[in-house]
């Protein structure tokens, strides 16, 4: 959080060429409303996935192009989640001691 009480926001989607996006605000507006909207149909799709994974992997039956698929399918959800944890994670307020930023770091923090 800045002096003028703004943030970075890393948002949930990617832009051109998969870079990142982030957006400059205080927490408040459209935007940042419109980005947990997103946030939170990312996160329902991935727990929707999941219970499809398990149903999918427990039918002997599936062919190798239904499992390609399905790690196609988690690999967006993972990469999805993946960048919603790290957009909340830098908003969180700054550890009170130097160990607990360590361990943060140790857990990859990239």
């Amino acid at each position: 959080m800045t002096n003028d009480g703004t943030e970075t926001r890393l948002l949930p989607w990617a832009g051109s060429e998969g870079k990142s996006c982030y957006l400059v605000t205080d927490g408040t507006g459209y935007l940042s409303r419109f980005a947990d909207t997103i946030e939170c149909v990312q996160l329902g799709m991935a727990g929707d996935l999941l219970d499809h994974a398990a149903d999918l992997l427990a039918d002997h039956r599936a062919t190798p192009a239904q499992l390609r698929f399905l790690l196609a399918r988690m690999s967006e959800a993972l990469t999805d989640v993946h960048r919603i944890a790290k957009s909340r994670g830098a908003r969180l307020p700054a550890p009170a001691y130097d160990e607990a930023l360590a361990s943060a770091e140790e857990c990859g923090g990239s």
